[in-house]
């Protein structure tokens, strides 16, 4: 299943490309001078925008639904088709270009006039070509109704079936878990932050994010934070909110207000809201939880702060991320980041699990199997609580043994909430953030990548559109790049301080590349590196 979804996920990202290689110069200088039918150009722009409009709704909903997985896989290779022949016009004005150059200025004209004539019948076969993709592309736009496609919102599906799929249950305040496996010293660091009188700014209001990529443990965290019996007392009031993908200023700031009073509230506008929390928070020392918190906009975040300043001296915010920039839009005071869990953490939650015991007595040769399992996950505290969780449901060993030879990433949607939790944070990436990401996937599993090198391969495969012109192509890299790691798609290695590693996302794309790039030849040259 995995290997089909990557397939459907890259779609976005090559659909990007081909837009820019339609709109270049040369294309359309191409069917100028050669006096071809430009029409087709724009039929195949108009077509290609139909789908597009379609594809997040589509790359969600392929996990249920076979036939919208097998028609992505189609639209795929009808895109990498447009893309081919896109290419062949490239490399045929290249080498006219060059035909011409070589030639002294008085015989420019005759070379030109030569070459001409000579390439009608590579312009009938381009023309061939585009006839039968753009009938191909047109029958696939045609059947998205039938399939249940719908146009969303640029960067996550919002509002349709797709959202349904991806959002998770909201969290509340009370933790799943009694105990917080590997986080005893990421606890006792924010608890002190919490406790502390000392603020460096003498503001009223201090905000620490914790941040790390889904899956990590960010809310289990805040959770057994929140519930500290040590905080009894230190706050005149504690209110949990878990905001997630629609950050609405009016409803989240609602949310608080029910939190904090502890009933349900019935003002209908912003302004009536805000004064009924700033009424609640003034004077009185305070502290709120906002959970899985994706909103980037300044302005929203200022709108929704505002009852905070109310507050007396000491009045705490935690706010849990996969973004860097959400930390920085909020003005934290503390950023404080999850890593992976370390080997004997991730054992004792694993076995918590698989065993329903910390310490379980049993055979070496489940143990041997349990530990290769555990390395898999990687040290991500989602991937170890699911996987155990399946694993006690299947106590043969052999059972065992087969989890092991597979992709752990392709365990049932029924039985796994690791691939959702990961997909979300994809889905949210701008197109050209995800086109650079997915080309990572191309390297083996655990590689490790240095920066400057990965941004001069972005370069060579022209992933760098530069938005502004004053910026370099250097300068534009730099900036995916570190807007990736912020967003927690890149760790830190530990062995190799100057170079990054993509982690947990690539385990679900490991090895998975060659499969579906085999039939183009494009990607198959980009892979020998």
């Amino acid at each position: 299943m995995a290997v089909e979804f990557v397939g459907g996920a890259l779609l976005s990202a090559f659909l990007q490309v081909t837009f820019e290689k339609l709109s270049s110069a040369g294309i359309e200088n191409y069917f100028q001078t050669r006096k071809l039918n430009d029409k087709l150009l724009k039929k195949l722009n108009i077509t290609l925008l139909s789908i597009n409009a379609v594809v997040d709704d589509a790359e969600l909903k392929q996990l249920r639904n076979p036939n919208i997985r097998a028609w992505l896989d189609a639209v795929k290779d009808a895109v990498l088709d447009a893309e081919d022949f896109l290419d062949e016009i490239d490399i045929e004005l290249s080498r006219c270009k060059l035909e011409a150059e070589s030639q002294s200025s008085a015989t420019t004209s005759k070379v030109w006039n030569f070459f001409n004539a000579s390439s009608s019948s590579f312009d009938k076969e381009i023309e061939s070509k585009m006839h039968e993709v753009l009938d191909n592309l047109e029958f696939l736009a045609s059947k998205k109704d039938i399939l249940g496609l719908k146009a969303v919102n640029s960067g996550f599906g919002v509002g349709s079936d797709s959202q349904i799929m991806l959002t998770k249950i909201p969290s509340t305040s009370l933790p799943v878990d009694s105990v917080i496996y590997g986080r005893d010293v990421d606890k006792e660091v924010i608890y002190d932050w919490l406790t502390s009188d000392a603020e460096d700014d003498n503001r009223q209001l201090s905000i620490v994010s914790i941040v790390g990529m889904g899956g990590m443990g960010k809310t289990t965290l805040a959770q057994h934070l929140y519930n500290d019996p040590k905080l009894e007392g230190k706050f005149d009031v504690k209110a949990w909110v878990c905001v997630s993908q629609e950050f609405d200023v009016f409803k989240v700031m609602r949310a608080i207000l029910e939190g904090v009073t502890g009933s349900t509230d019935d003002c209908r506008d912003l302004n009536m809201v805000q004064e009924r929390l700033m009424g609640k928070l003034t004077g009185k020392r305070f502290l709120l939880v906002l959970d899985d918190i994706w909103n980037e906009k300044h302005d929203q975040w200022e709108a929704l702060q505002i009852p905070f300043n109310c507050g007396a001296h000491g009045s705490k915010v935690i706010v849990t991320t996969r973004s860097l920039k959400v930390a920085s839009v909020t003005h934290s005071t503390r950023i404080h980041h999850l890593e992976e869990l370390q080997e004997d953490h991730c054992w004792k939650l694993f076995s918590k699990h698989a065993f329903l015991d910390e310490n379980p007595q049993i055979n070496s040769d489940t143990k041997e199997i349990g530990k290769k399992i555990l390395r898999k996950c990687q040290g991500l505290p989602l991937a170890l609580k699911t996987i155990g969780s399946l694993l006690y449901t299947k106590p043969s060993l052999v059972e065992w043994e087969s989890i092991l030879a597979s992709e752990i990433w392709e365990l049932p949607e029924e039985e796994s909430n690791i691939i959702p939790a990961l997909m979300l944070s994809y889905h949210h990436l701008p197109s050209h953030l995800k086109r650079c990401f997915a080309y990572c996937a191309l390297f083996p599993k655990n590689y490790v990548f240095e920066k400057e090198h990965l941004i001069l391969l972005w370069m060579a495969e022209n992933f760098l559109q530069c938005p502004r012109h004053s910026m370099g192509v250097e300068e534009v890299g730099e900036l995916h790049f570190n807007d990736l790691f912020s967003r927690s798609f890149f760790q830190q290695s530990r062995e190799y301080e100057m170079c990054l590693s993509c982690m947990i996302f690539s385990m679900i794309w490991q090895n998975m590349y060659p499969e579906i790039f085999a039939s183009h030849s494009k990607m198959r040259n980009q892979i020998i590196y």
